[in-house]
């Protein structure tokens, strides 16, 4: 709404101590965004008009406005809001408010009183029982700027002065502060969301909880969330705690909503996701791969040949043994995938018959982008860091030559299976109407930063 803008306050940030105990995420909600929440809260309710129409009533409790019988609301025209963060309290409010109220005078004629009035409203910002912000107000005040009538000019001043001093003054705040009550409301309504539980395809589930109650500095209002993870049979996956703590958060950019996800959160989401990192790779399945036949377990590994039958199709079946472990830098974003290779033999006269197991390390460079409001990850191989025989029903044997082999079957068949898993991507909170398909994303120690940008309205 164009009656809506925000007054911003340069300020600090906030230290955060992480850790297994810390949270998942944290969101630094700019001003600016409370202030378009505001503007939009308005914009699709009918708050303004529903106040007026209440006015009109006649209820038992109503002040009359004194000379005036059968008052009405007229021309309300839009509020002029400015905003201010209270640090360590909540919002504070500043509303124009110019209308029209009519009715007929004590002379018996139809009359007009044309005002504006400043309303100041304090409120405080608390975690409810559901682990969601609330905004409630604490204060309303109002002050008188203009009235002008439409009563001949010789009855002006008595009438004015019985107006300003002792009706106005007390009919006002009833008439208006209940518009603020229905304003944080609705804002309150666009916190809601932000908890929902969440489906991650069919895995689990993910929910944004507040962990604790929220902060307030003089430019944002900062949120600590609980990232509560489910696999689908119900369990809570715990987030890791063999990593580096976070020990602050970054400096937050001027003019834009913040999004921190710890490195913890990320690992926990593959967590949920690793059940499905499960692939059988046989022979022609993906272009680029060597044949995978006994013959080519042979050639590379003479010692084992004279136990394999001659050119026999080979199944190599990855799986994900182990939670993957997500590491963010400033300059690069690493998953550590714990995995093993089993190399099966598919003897066309008997059943399958397992060769040996290996057991995997891969070092994977990971992107971030967001699409559909959600954060995608893509893989790409970096190196095979541990590729050790677990098991084998061959004896022993030297599994350096398979390295190669096993690279381009991850680099080629595995990696991209686990693409096309992650493409559900991991949902964002979902609060006041944030767009984080604009967001700036860059990587801190132990953290991805989503940076999104508050437009005018």
């Amino acid at each position: 709404m164009s009656g809506v803008w925000c007054v911003l306050l340069l300020g600090g940030w906030l230290v955060w101590s992480g850790g297994a105990a810390g949270p998942g995420a944290v969101i630094r909600i700019d001003l600016g965004m409370i202030g378009r929440a505001v503007s939009t809260a308005l914009n699709e309710s009918d708050v303004l008009q529903k106040m007026a129409e209440e006015a009109a009533k006649k209820t038992p409790n109503a002040k009359p406005i004194k000379g005036i019988s059968g008052l009405k609301v007229k021309d309300l025209r839009p509020p002029v809001i400015s905003l201010m963060l209270l640090p360590g309290s909540g919002l504070f409010m500043v509303i124009l408010v110019q209308m029209t109220i009519t009715g007929r005078s004590f002379i018996g004629r139809n009359m007009e009183i044309a005002l504006a009035a400043n309303l100041t409203a304090g409120s405080r910002l608390q975690q409810d029982a559901a682990g969601i912000p609330s905004f409630s107000i604490r204060n309303c005040h109002i002050a008188l700027v203009s009235v002008k009538t439409d009563l001949p000019s010789s009855m002006l001043p008595k009438v004015m002065s019985n107006l300003l001093d002792k009706t106005l003054q007390k009919v006002l705040p009833g008439l208006l502060c209940p518009a603020v009550d229905a304003v944080l409301n609705l804002v309150n309504a666009k916190f809601t969301t932000m908890t929902s539980e969440i489906p991650l395809g069919t895995a689990g589930t993910l929910q944004y909880v507040l962990l604790n109650p929220p902060l307030t500095s003089e430019t944002f209002i900062e949120l600590d969330l609980k990232t509560i993870l489910h696999q689908k049979e119900g369990q809570q996956v715990d987030l890791p705690t063999d990593q580096l703590s976070l020990a602050s958060l970054p400096p937050k950019r001027a003019g834009a909503t913040q999004l921190i996800l710890s490195a913890n959160f990320l690992s926990a989401e593959l967590a949920v996701l690793q059940a499905s990192f499960h692939l059988e790779i046989s022979n022609n399945m993906v272009l680029g791969l060597p044949p995978l036949v006994t013959t080519m377990l042979g050639a590379l590994i003479p010692e084992i040949s004279r136990m394999l039958p001659p050119s026999q199709p080979v199944v190599i079946e990855m799986r994900a043994v182990k939670a993957p472990v997500v590491t963010i830098t400033p300059d690069k974003s690493f998953v550590q995938l714990f995995s093993t290779a089993e190399f099966w033999v598919l003897p066309s006269d008997s059943a399958p018959e397992s060769l040996f197991v290996l057991d995997v390390h891969s070092d994977l460079e990971v992107q971030f982008a967001v699409a559909d409001e959600k954060l995608r990850l893509s893989l790409a191989l970096q190196s095979l860091s541990r590729a050790a025989l677990a098991s084998s029903s061959l004896g022993t044997f030297d599994e350096l030559p398979l390295r190669g082999v096993l690279a381009d079957i991850i680099h080629v068949a595995y990696v991209p299976s686990i693409n096309r898993m992650l493409r559900g991507g991991v949902p964002l909170p979902d609060l006041l109407g944030i767009t984080y398909l604009r967001a700036n994303i860059s990587g801190y120690e132990n953290a991805l930063v989503l940076d999104v940008p508050v437009t005018e309205t």
